[in-house]
């Protein structure tokens, strides 16, 4: 008797007699049914801030053609429905009946919709679907396979609120089945997306509907989300309660609950992610596949030629028809921003000219410019100092060297510039060391003269694990300076 009090609101709409503006009688029992499916998409896409125009203005969409309704008879009408469905008083219906089984009068209270919220400054009531009224559409199975997940989403909501924890559990397991089940619809849809699409209309088709799926997998995440901090409010509830013998058990349910709701919700995870690649890759390649196809089925002299030819095109039209096939316009420019570019500070050992800087591209052939030159300078006064403190030794460390010049006020001050670090970078790029080290070229590149004071020894540079950092701008690895063989 309680599953036929549920519908006792729609039988009492079918008495009620309404016409339109040409006196047509309104199935009103039809249109109730409809402003229940009107609610039940409401909350499906979580629309709290439904009301009586909301519902006016679908009935008349809903009854364009059929009925001759103005906004205000649509809004008459949609005021009797919820009406019917929550009575003006507030109160819940009320449906009365004989119980054979205990020989008395019983009364079952049933709430189709409720009051969900109320909005002062426009006097607008909004209404949503109770747990009496979702019943009820659950019982006329009025809905799409692909809301499944929401209205057990739903249901699991009120089970929790109730504490009827043992239906909780079969409603997730319900819930896991309709994630494999969205799984494999998603396997299949992947297939036929590559399989399918052979038209720019069929692959905006897929695409919609991709984004239609994505957008309820979001919905269905988000309400995932608000189930997980619902559950740990009633696990944290509970547990303040478990002194009392019967709230055991209730905790190891919730406990249970939460658990295979997160299993459900880790999957459920993978197919939002799941639609978002197929939208990327699957659409990607799907359009891939159609420009290869156009392009194997495109005819150059049939398609191009014979139609410049055999039309008779103004000048305009066949530079728009042409403009696919030519290439792009290439303009070899000397940009400014090469001047902020790494400079070539050597050349290598064959005597090729490495990649070159700004200053030696603008550097007459004939003469090494000024740059080498000082350079040049530097680092032969670098390489006497060298030598000078490896009189008379076998090998000697990096560090010091750098510190006899961090000691030394007059030299100090190359231990802040670059080029010292430079002249290091050089000498452990050619280790071994010897007279011979620059090869004549066609152009000097000053580094002859550096070379040329080893005379007939040879220095090697062995690169060691520490850093030395004499100044917070530069660091350079350890290195040690030993002599090699001496020349015949």
């Amino acid at each position: 008797m309680s599953k036929v009090a549920l519908f006792d609101p729609l039988f009492e709409l079918q008495r009620k007699k309404q016409t339109d503006q040409q006196g047509n009688s309104l199935d009103m029992m039809e249109l109730g049914m409809l402003a229940l499916l009107f609610f039940f998409e409401q909350k499906l896409i979580r629309n709290h801030r439904a009301g009586v125009r909301d519902l006016a203005k679908y009935l008349h969409t809903v009854t364009h053609g059929k009925f001759q309704l103005d906004m205000y008879q649509c809004e008459e009408c949609s005021r009797s429905i919820i009406q019917v469905f929550r009575p003006a008083s507030g109160r819940k219906r009320a449906f009365t009946f004989y119980n054979w089984e205990l020989g008395e009068q019983e009364v079952i209270h049933t709430s189709i919709l409720r009051a969900s919220a109320y909005d002062s400054e426009t006097n607008t009531q909004y209404y949503a679907l109770d747990e009496d009224g979702l019943e009820l559409v659950f019982a006329t199975k009025e809905f799409y396979v692909e809301f499944q997940l929401s209205i057990h989403q739903l249901v699991l909501r009120k089970q929790l609120e109730k504490g009827e924890f043992q239906g909780a559990l079969r409603q997730i397991n319900e819930m896991q089945l309709d994630v494999e089940t969205l799984e494999e619809r998603m396997v299949k849809l992947a297939h036929e997306i590559k399989r399918s699409i052979v038209s720019e209309d069929t692959l905006h088709k897929y695409g919609s509907l991709l984004d239609d799926i994505h957008g309820r997998l979001q919905r269905e995440n988000e309400e995932f989300e608000e189930l997980r901090d619902f559950v740990k409010e009633t696990r944290a509830r509970i547990y303040s309660d478990t002194l009392q013998d019967k709230q055991h058990q209730a905790y190891t349910y919730i406990l249970r609950i939460g658990s295979e709701l997160e299993k459900v919700h880790g999957r459920h995870t993978g197919l939002l992610e799941r639609s978002m690649q197929l939208k990327n890759s699957a659409l990607y390649a799907a359009k891939e596949s159609l420009y290869l196809t156009g392009m194997n089925s495109f005819n150059f002299d049939q398609d191009l030629v014979s139609f410049i030819i055999g039309v008779p095109l103004p000048l305009e039209a066949l530079r728009v028809v042409l403009s696919p096939f030519l290439k792009l316009e290439q303009v070899k420019n000397w940009s400014l921003l090469t001047v902020f570019g790494e400079q070539n500070l050597t050349r290598d050992e064959e005597g090729e000219r490495g990649e070159q800087g700004v200053l030696e591209e603008i550097a007459p052939d004939d003469e090494p410019d000024k740059f080498t030159l000082q350079r040049a300078n530097i680092f032969a006064g670098f390489m006497a100092d060298l030598l000078d403190q490896m009189e008379g030794r076998e090998e000697m460390l990096l560090s010091t060297f750098m510190q006899r010049y961090r000691d030394d006020q007059a030299k100090q001050f190359w231990l802040t510039r670059r080029v010292f670090y430079d002249f290091w970078m050089i000498l452990h790029q050619r280790s071994p060391l010897t007279s011979f080290s620059s090869k004549p070229t066609n152009q000097e590149s000053g580094m002859e003269d550096v070379f040329q004071q080893i005379g007939r020894r040879e220095l090697v540079l062995t690169e060691q694990a520490s850093i030395l950092r004499m100044h917070h701008r530069y660091a350079i690895q350890e290195m040690t300076i030993s002599w090699g063989r001496q020349e015949e």
